[in-house]
């Protein structure tokens, strides 16, 4: 979309943590780092709470993030950031400009395995809502977990354990259904060969995880949270994965024609039959984009006032930002 004053913008950044601070061994390390310097006392501490220096770094590229997004995106002064830092009634984290009251830039954010990532859209009528919803997962951060469940307690209970946030109709389809129904999801070294359970297990745990990608994103969209009342009338039906592409740094690839249906290889895919409370949700834009062999991304963007503009939005690939560009930005946007 055109980045006129004008119109909508919507842009969807990401950091990799994972290559900062390589000599940082414990998390007051970082105490020092011009990066923390940037923030409020509050958000220092928020950042320095964290036992592990990954949780800290990722802590620290979400509080860069949504400033770098409010600061660049609506023009604001990154000192005067801190004072319009608030949460909605739903506890969703939200900027109110303190001099308007407006919210000139809607944001959501995600983080996990050392990735951190955004979802924002600004200059969009202030009369009118917009909600975005991002989540990101990494299939192998606890895969050796994961396994070991699997072959301690079976598929079955390993689902069950997180019944609690599924629709029924999607625990049944985890459990009985999603490797019948996705053909080819399970990856084997032989071809000639059956799978060992292992690649079968990480087939299935694949289709888990791209399910809770899909359904936070969604719900974070909304402003809740996963302990909602109503997580189990939410039911995303005949889910699959994104496809891996073969490295971080190959993109996905995008459906040739998607309106032939998308093929069962997709690294990207965009069509989802979302029910709620039985009706079918026609208003969400959704995504869900593979990264590299391990990571998918799922983002959620809707405009109740008017659908056809959310759904009318392209939802790309996310661009990588460095962070020496958001220090740069902040250290002359005082």
């Amino acid at each position: 979309m055109s980045e006129s004053p004008n119109k909508p913008v919507l842009v969807q950044w990401l950091l990799d943590t994972r290559s900062w601070f390589p000599s940082a061994a414990k998390t007051r390390d970082l105490e020092a780092s011009r990066p923390l310097a940037l923030l409020t006392p509050t958000e220092r501490a928020s950042v320095l709470k964290y036992f592990h220096v990954r949780d800290a770094k990722m802590a620290l590229a979400s509080a860069l993030l949504k400033r770098y997004a409010i600061s660049h995106l609506a023009s604001v002064p990154w000192s005067l950031i801190p004072s319009g830092f608030t949460r909605d009634e739903r506890t969703k984290p939200i900027w109110r400009d303190p001099d308007t009251g407006s919210q000139p830039v809607s944001f959501n954010v995600s983080h996990q395995a050392g990735i951190v990532a955004l979802v924002a859209v600004a200059n969009y009528p202030s009369s009118k809502e917009v909600q975005v919803g991002v989540d990101i997962v990494c299939t192998s951060e606890r895969r050796d977990r994961d396994q070991e469940l699997i072959r301690k307690e079976g598929w079955g209970s390993f689902v069950d354990m997180h019944a609690d946030v599924f629709a029924v109709g999607e625990t049944s389809y985890l459990k009985y259904q999603v490797l019948s129904a996705v053909p080819g999801m399970v990856c084997r070294d032989d071809p000639t060969k059956p799978p060992t359970p292992e690649q079968v297990a990480d087939g299935k745990l694949r289709a888990f995880y791209a399910l809770w990608a899909l359904r936070e994103a969604f719900v974070k969209l909304t402003g809740e949270a996963l302990l909602a009342e109503w997580l189990g009338e939410l039911e995303f039906r005949g889910f699959r994965p994104s496809r891996p592409t073969e490295g971080w740094g190959v993109p996905a690839v995008e459906p040739e024609d998607e309106e032939k249906g998308e093929d069962v290889q997709a690294q990207v895919l965009r069509k989802f039959e979302i029910r709620f409370r039985g009706k079918k949700v026609e208003d969400v834009n959704m995504c869900l984009r593979s990264m590299g062999p391990d990571y998918m991304i799922a983002t959620a963007v809707r405009t109740p006032e008017d659908p056809s503009v959310g759904l009318g939005w392209k939802l790309g690939p996310y661009e990588e930002l460095k962070l020496e560009d958001l220090l740069s930005h902040a250290e002359t946007a005082k």
